[in-house]
């Protein structure tokens, strides 16, 4: 007598997984007035931002190295350690992307906040729909800035100029073969004067390259960053001189 046979099924297919979703950008939120770190990680936090909200400089300092953020936004005038001290410690450190908060009428804080290294900075009284874009402005160009280079430069290779390399998919920067921390903002810059060396940057022409349209900046903070640069690369070799300023044109990277 035959056996009988067991009817052939054909395997499940299995539908293809779905791709992991990105991870909330985090954000570290530093004031000592509760009512704004309330209102603004509310805010935040319904936009899809994950927020780390911090009283003082200094509690800022040790949440930020324990649980590294994408962005800071720092107010100036806080208790244990100010805005400006903290950003000092972290751009010792790091080049986290940072968002000053500075009071209406203290130029003066927005300037040295440029100068130590602060990517953007808001005035307060401040709209925090604007905040939301210029957090936003930020991270896109801290993404660009790592994507691949294309146009001018072959596809994941570095600009090399002389003694200088940009490598964007690893967002480094090397003169003379040793590392130089460039901020999101910082390497734009240089990036953007390297790709056409001997060619003169407007003022405007850097800020829509660092900025994007929709940013507005004055003259100052272009030039701020620029001299920030300089310093960075002559604590590397004290006789750089490759991005020259043409007063009242802008700046250009010394041709080879």
């Amino acid at each position: 007598m035959e056996t009988p046979r067991t009817p052939y099924v054909p395997p499940a297919t299995q539908a293809p997984a779905a791709p992991a979703p990105a991870a909330a950008p985090i954000i570290a939120l530093v004031d000592d007035d509760r009512n704004i770190l309330a209102s603004v990680q509310m805010t935040l936090e319904s936009e899809g931002f994950v927020v780390h909200t911090y009283t003082d400089g200094e509690s800022a300092l040790q949440g930020i190295t324990t649980r590294p953020v994408s962005l800071a936004v720092l107010d100036v005038k806080m208790p244990r350690m100010d805005g400006m001290e903290l950003l000092q410690r972290l751009r010792a450190r790091s080049t986290l992307p940072v968002i000053f908060l500075t009071s209406k009428d203290e130029e003066l804080d927005q300037l040295m906040g440029l100068r130590l290294g602060a990517d953007d900075y808001i005035t307060k009284p401040f709209s925090q729909r604007l905040l939301i874009e210029r957090i936003r402005a930020l991270l896109r160009r801290q993404d660009a800035s790592r994507a691949e280079a294309t146009g001018a430069v072959a596809l994941g290779s570095a600009i090399v100029r002389g003694k200088l390399s940009l490598d964007e998919t690893r967002h480094q920067c090397l003169w003379d073969g040793r590392d130089i921390a460039l901020t999101v903002t910082e390497f734009l810059l240089v990036k953007a004067l390297a790709l056409r060396p001997g060619m003169v940057k407007s003022r405007d022409q850097l800020i829509d390259t660092a900025y994007g349209d929709n940013i507005y900046v004055d003259d100052r903070t272009i030039d701020s960053h620029i001299k920030r640069v300089r310093k960075k690369f002559r604590q590397i070799d004290d006789s750089f001189n490759q991005i020259e300023t043409l007063y009242g044109i802008g700046y250009r990277y010394k041709d080879e």
